[in-house]
């Protein structure tokens, strides 16, 4: 953290954004950055948030707040012997340009849901939702702790007080809150389990120590969404009527980021030895599988459209990537219109029936795979 005195003590005024981001450094910079590919941090309306009723969950609430009050994870964030030090200049340069993005969305990821859980906590009079969001909010803070070690090793670590006070926040309703933060809490868990799994069998892939500390992460992120599932259940109509589309669209949504942004780094799937294609469905089976559990639909992953709209969607982010490199009236011209086929391309693949799903008795799932 940069510790001079800054000129706006001195003055009493205060600072431009230029004079605020000048001892910044280059990855806190990425990590400001805000695109629909890149974690957002969010803001809501906390007093609706303060209102929810529990009660039709009680008996799996209770039991899952008792989990994570007992804190199993409590002592994991911290290296051991199993942590071997490695020199990131010795990875290829595009390895190492990835893997860095990698660890730098993953920390914007993990601190986005510190910072919305802990204004939650704040903010709250609801002793049960503020218990919960305290509980989450401490998680989530030592993941983005635990990464930005990782990142401060190779002298690129991520001023994260700065971050929380320069990043954009976007607005969302509570609902919106609920089903995004739902998925990338277990969509997070399919991810790093998935890795996980591959590397035991594989462990002369596993270029970074960090890799060896996701199964318990991922236990982290599957009981943060246990939670909003719980939340999503207690009020039953979030499952109902218009609220299947937009349950439909965050699936959707969630799964087609997670597809670019993922084929934006081969060199990091090469090293770890895994097929991007092959990962993501494999992820993005598991995350629909375990969504059951509160969600009223599942998108159609066999349906050979719906494959097909990742991949258009993937070959229009590279030509939008190439617009914004060539720059200029003709750059924000392509790039106008690649927009506009990404909007065009989502809507077609909107529009592939989902399949229905019957919501059972009961919420709670255990992370067994």
């Amino acid at each position: 953290m940069n510790n001079h005195v800054s000129p706006s003590h001195l003055t009493g005024r205060e600072q431009t954004v230029e004079e605020r981001m000048a001892g910044v450094n280059d990855t806190t910079r990425s990590a400001l950055v805000s695109t629909m590919l890149t974690p957002r941090f969010y803001t809501t309306d906390f007093e609706e948030m303060d209102k929810i009723d529990v009660e039709p969950v009680r008996a799996e609430w209770d039991v899952l707040i008792a989990q994570m009050k007992s804190d199993p994870n409590r002592g994991h964030f911290k290296r051991n012997e199993d942590w071997d030090d490695i020199d990131i200049n010795a990875l290829p340069d595009d390895l190492r340009e990835e893997f860095t993005d990698f660890l730098v969305s993953s920390l914007t990821s993990e601190f986005s849901g510190c910072v919305l859980y802990k204004e939650m906590k704040r903010r709250g009079t609801n002793q049960e939702i503020c218990e919960l969001f305290g509980y989450m909010s401490r998680d989530e803070s030592r993941h983005a702790g635990f990464i930005n070690d990782a990142l401060k090793d190779f002298g690129i670590g991520v001023n994260m007080g700065f971050l929380a006070k320069a990043k954009k926040y976007t607005f969302f309703k509570p609902k919106f809150i609920y089903y995004a933060t739902y998925l990338s809490e277990k969509i997070g868990y399919a991810r790093y389990i998935t890795i996980f799994r591959h590397l035991e069998k594989h462990p002369e892939q596993r270029f970074h120590p960090i890799f060896k500390w996701f199964r318990q992460w991922c236990n982290d992120e599957f009981s943060h969404g246990e939670a909003f599932s719980l939340i999503i259940r207690s009020d039953k109509r979030l499952m109902e009527g218009l609220n299947k589309y937009w349950i439909k669209f965050f699936l959707l949504a969630v799964f087609a980021t997670m597809y670019v942004r993922d084929h934006m780094r081969p060199a990091f799937h090469k090293a770890l030895g895994v097929d991007i294609d092959d990962y993501d469905m494999r992820v993005f089976r598991l995350t629909s599988e375990i969504s059951r559990q509160c969600f009223p639909l599942v998108l159609d992953l066999d349906h050979p459209a719906l494959r097909d709209g990742f991949r258009r969607m993937e070959r229009i982010n590279r030509k939008m990537q190439a617009a914004n490199a060539r720059g200029g009236l003709a750059g924000r011209l392509a790039k106008s219109w690649w927009t506009a086929a990404a909007t065009v391309n989502f809507v077609r693949m909107y529009m592939i029936p989902a399949k229905s799903n019957a919501i059972p008795a009961t919420s709670r799932l255990q992370p067994v795979w």
